[in-house]
């Protein structure tokens, strides 16, 4: 078996792709497009050739479509996110590997950059909700404004019409 990200891997517990893609409520061809995108790489690959998923993919695969389907993000935004956590579970590793002082407040200030990064991303999208929000409600109440307009009018005219 050939490994795509760290040493060994025992294959089992791993998953192949259609089983992960399951799991997620994916694809196999999101799944497939997701890595070529960069945002995944398999745990493993089979002697034949076989990409192979672990409980970390999985669970990475859930936050990618959590992020498009629920949070509405664009691939690239959700590429930047995915980033921003990579370079922090690095920074994590690094920060535990030093005992200097210096590069360890380095570290805790790259981490401070991309919480601040995510933040603004997020900040950003709420915005755009709240103001597809106000748009709709806007229409909803010029349309709940000429309901009443036409409810009066036709009030009216089924009144005069009694009085005939």
């Amino acid at each position: 078996m050939t490994d795509t990200k760290t040493g060994s891997v025992d294959a089992s517990g791993l998953l192949r792709i259609q089983e992960a893609a399951a799991e997620a409520g994916l694809t196999s061809r999101s799944v497939r497009y997701y890595e070529e995108l960069g945002l995944l790489r398999p745990a493993a690959r089979s002697e034949g050739d076989y990409r192979l998923y672990d409980t970390t993919d999985v669970e990475r695969l859930r936050f990618i479509k959590a992020l498009r389907d629920d949070a509405g993000f664009s691939l690239a935004e959700i590429a930047q996110l995915l980033e921003d956590e990579d370079a922090r579970e690095r920074g994590h590793e690094a920060y535990h590997a030093t005992t200097d002082p210096a590069e360890r407040l380095r570290i805790l200030r790259d981490r401070v950059s991309r919480y601040e990064h995510q933040i603004e991303m997020l900040r950003t999208k709420i915005e755009r909700l709240q103001a597809m929000v106000d748009e709709t409600n806007g229409r909803l109440t010029r349309t709940n404004t000429k309901i009443a307009a036409l409810s009066d009018e036709t009030a009216a005219t089924a009144g005069s019409e009694a009085a005939r």
